[in-house]
């Protein structure tokens, strides 16, 4: 028993000194995972997202007569107009910018100069005819010192405000980690971040409409041709990945159906239109992890960019965009199509893994800025190609998942040579997205389908699927309608 005490209190007495070296291994030594930590120079820093700032509001809730009654009700006494020897020379159309309060309850406050006039009111000061600060509806504050931020750039989607407070803690603290030898350089404390940002959106991607479909669609009323053509179209051009002019080729040459590309295209946007709707609603199985990247494409020979958002765990397309510009706004739109399947809140544990670009950070702080706790999430950033720090060494498996998949989809848009608008892309893209989910076998799931649809078991072949696929889609556009038929009444 002697020795079993002494075996115990030794294990005791280890046990506390390995925890103090990891604690002084976690303060001082710096490892691999923090290779991008704060604690090193701003100038090997990779991009981060200030925190939000603090947002004073000059709008009330309350007027001039509801602090009249809160007055007489606590202390008895009535605020009453103003009594006046003389006759009044303030505008009859002045009022008090904080509470409302009309004329008979202002006076001037600086006697002979009248350049300030006082509310009787609310006790609020302020200057007739000139851009006071009530002309705002609100002031953005640095949260760290409280200064006033200063707008300092115009960009397509936001405004990015600034504190330029020398003395501001933020500012003062990222000053210090810059080595000394780089501030000697020509506009040295200009090449690193040491401000606080704040980018203030001036579009809300969050009422954006997620089901805006292609325009021109042809009818499904067939004059020349049948719905088995269509569909005969379709296996060519999405299944197969033939373009245009060699899925008319096929049909002309296998088939004997004489079609010109144009209808082909035509059939392509109409069919479009019909599953977009089924695939975007569809009730997928979500877990926990999502991988998203954006790669790009031709549109009349200028660069267009594509965003893809996946479950890692299914394999499937949660989300996906097409937009001309590579910022923050359809990487917001790509996630809210993939958040919706979540219904109302994210899961425990999440995870959002992408590559070092900006705009996903970016769009995680709209996204807690919007909705709050319930969607706040960090994105874990697998950086550059090789695994220097042992994040990217973790996650690197879920990046080549989606890099692969953006090479699975160069595959069939590559024989396009580009598209020659956006709507075409965006038809193609709703196409492909429907076939890969639904329609495509894939080898880690047994060269079986990702998901699913009972009602696809009912046709023999290819053709026959997009029948029903069509067909499921109508019904879904059925239901919206009836919703907001419903919801309008």
């Amino acid at each position: 028993m002697n020795i079993i005490l002494y075996l115990l209190t030794y294990i005791n007495y280890q046990r506390k000194i390995i925890g103090q070296l990891l604690n002084f291994i976690c303060r001082y030594i710096p490892l691999k995972q923090w290779a991008f930590d704060d604690s090193h120079s701003p100038k090997y820093q990779k991009f981060k997202i200030d925190i939000l700032p603090k947002i004073i509001s000059y709008q009330q809730d309350w007027t001039w007569k509801d602090l009249i009654l809160y007055y007489q009700k606590r202390y008895g006494k009535t605020i009453k107009p103003v009594f006046r020897r003389v006759v009044c020379d303030i505008p009859s159309d002045c009022t008090c910018p904080m509470c409302k309060a009309p004329v008979d309850y202002l006076t001037w406050n600086n006697g002979r100069s009248k350049t300030q006039i006082l509310c009787k009111v609310c006790q609020t000061k302020f200057s007739p005819g000139t851009d006071n600060r009530f002309s705002k509806t609100h002031k953005l504050k640095c949260p760290y010192c409280t200064h006033a931020l200063v707008p300092k750039k115009n960009r397509k989607h936001f405004i990015l405000h600034k504190c330029v407070n020398p003395k501001c803690s933020y500012y003062l603290h990222n000053l210090r980690k810059v080595d000394k030898e780089d501030l000697k350089e020509d506009y040295a404390k200009n090449k690193y971040k040491l401000h606080y940002i704040y980018r203030e959106f001036t579009i809300d991607f969050f009422k954006m409409d997620l089901s805006s479909l292609p325009k021109n669609a042809s009818s499904l009323k067939f004059k020349q041709h049948d719905s088995y053509t269509m569909t005969l179209c379709l296996t060519y051009r999405v299944n197969l990945g033939l373009s245009l002019r060699k899925t008319a080729q096929a049909l002309k040459d296998i088939h004997g159906i004489n079609i010109s590309h144009q209808q082909v295209a035509n059939y392509c946007t109409t069919a479009a239109i019909c599953v977009k709707p089924f695939t975007d609603s569809y009730d997928y199985k979500v877990g926990k992890v999502l991988t998203a990247d954006e790669t790009y494409i031709k549109i009349r020979g200028i660069k267009g960019y594509i965003w893809f958002i996946m479950d890692a765990a299914r394999r499937s397309i949660l989300g996906y965009q097409i937009s001309d510009n590579r910022g923050v706004g359809p990487c917001i739109l790509s996630m809210r199509m993939a958040f919706k399947h979540f219904k109302d809140k994210l899961p425990e544990n999440f995870k959002f893994i992408a590559d070092g670009y900006s705009a996903y950070p970016l769009a995680a702080q709209q996204f807690f800025h919007k909705f709050g706790k319930k969607f706040k999430f960090d994105i874990t950033q697998v950086i550059g190609l090789t695994n220097d720090d042992e994040v990217s060494a973790k996650y690197r498996p879920y990046k080549q998942m989606i890099e692969r998949l953006n090479r699975t989809y160069k595959e069939s848009y590559r024989p396009t040579n580009g598209f020659d608008n956006i709507d075409g892309a965006n038809y193609d893209l709703a196409l492909w997205v429907t076939y890969y989910n639904f329609l495509r076998p894939h080898k880690h799931n047994g060269f079986r389908v990702l998901n699913h649809v009972q009602e696809l078991d009912n046709a023999d072949n290819m053709p026959g699927k997009w029948q029903l696929l069509i067909y499921l889609g109508q019904c879904r556009i059925k239901q919206m309608q009836q919703g907001e038929a419903r919801n309008c009444s």
